[in-house]
């Protein structure tokens, strides 16, 4: 009989190391979740922080830009050259109103003591174009665009932002 209570004993201990054994995987999954919640909690944080503080940058680059001065304009003497003609005949006209746009006034100054060299470089460049090469929108936008690198070549280091075309005449 000593030996069916020793018997009955062993089991009862043995249910109850299980049990025993069942609270540290349920601790350890207890634990595992609160890390994981902990973690969650920091990324969060680390995520709103990042956003919050790109958010002020591009903020402060907003006002920045907002307090930049307008943009300096110099107008050029009107240019009147005659274009290639593809045969004897009628020649062809351009006459244009061209204004330089630029950063600073302090460029205007800069430039107009060169502006013998700016006159040049756009003479002997539209002299050279015929009445084709200015047809439709995109005759005009490559001419602005070969005139203002032309312009930056001759008043160098200087920097001209874009040439405008005030009256631009084709006859």
């Amino acid at each position: 009989m000593a030996k069916n209570k020793a018997a009955e004993a062993e089991p009862a201990e043995g249910a109850e190391g299980e049990g025993a054994g069942a609270k540290p995987g349920f601790l350890s999954r207890k634990l595992i979740i609160i890390a994981a919640a902990g973690l969650l909690v920091v990324g969060g944080g680390a995520g709103g922080a990042y956003f919050f503080m790109s958010g002020k940058k591009a903020h402060e680059e907003k006002a920045a830009l907002a307090v930049k001065p307008p943009p300096a304009f110099f107008d050029l003497p009107d240019v009147l050259v005659n274009l290639q003609s593809p045969g004897p005949g009628r020649s062809a006209y351009l006459k244009a109103k061209i204004v330089l746009e630029m950063d600073d006034l302090k460029l205007v100054e800069q430039i107009k003591p060169l502006m013998p060299r700016v006159m040049d470089a756009f003479q002997t460049y539209l002299r050279e174009m015929r009445q084709s090469d200015l047809e439709g929108s995109a005759g005009l936008y490559r001419l602005r665009e070969e005139l203002t690198r032309r312009v930056n070549l001759a008043v160098a280091p200087s920097k001209v932002n874009a040439v405008l075309f005030k009256e631009i005449v084709v006859q």
